[in-house]
């Protein structure tokens, strides 16, 4: 087993320094100097198991990536970022769910996330603060209350992901005809 390994394994929440220490062959004492913490090593660990996903939204083929308008491409990362973590299976949404929520938002990955939506926001249009509603929507699409709507509340994946892309239309809404209204479909 090697240090990238042990969240896969064993499960992000078992993974300790001494383990991944150990599967290193290095000292503990020289992942808290590289890290920090456990919450540092799994972020770095997050970082990579995101790469593929950064990968994806930023250039990727569309709807994701670009080529597609970014209303669309908005859309799309909500909904993939919502399948994800609802996904039990998915390496990044196990290690995201270790670390507090603060250290994440300011992490890489959380901040990657937060710059893709509010650079996208102004493409479609939007001319309220993207900074914020950036914040506002990705609040969604997060693990507190993924978790708590998908996996205490039992609400479906695909409802989730229906109810992200009405909040993009909503948002975007570009005032040229009559404001969207009315409960979404699912």
């Amino acid at each position: 087993m090697t240090a990238e390994d042990a969240p896969a394994e064993r499960g992000a929440e078992h993974v300790t320094m001494h383990e991944v220490a150990e599967a290193a062959g290095v000292g503990k004492g020289t992942l808290f100097r590289r890290f920090g913490d456990r919450d540092g090593l799994l972020l770095t660990l997050l970082g990579e198991a995101e790469a593929d996903f950064h990968e994806a939204y930023t250039s990727g083929p569309p709807p994701l990536g670009p080529g597609a308008p970014a209303r669309d491409r908005l859309a799309a990362f909500g909904s993939a970022l919502i399948e994800r973590v609802a996904a039990e299976a998915d390496l990044g949404a196990a290690l995201g769910r270790q670390v507090v929520h603060e250290r994440r938002f300011a992490s890489d990955t959380g901040r990657a996330f937060h710059h893709h939506v509010s650079t996208l926001l102004p493409e479609t249009g939007v001319d309220a603060d993207p900074d914020m509603l950036a914040h506002a929507l990705l609040a969604f699409a997060n693990f507190e209350t993924g978790d708590y709507l998908h996996a205490g509340c039992g609400i479906p994946t695909a409802h989730l992901q229906a109810t992200w892309v009405d909040l993009v239309r909503r948002v975007t809404h570009d005032g040229t005809g009559p404001a969207p209204t009315g409960r979404m479909s699912t």
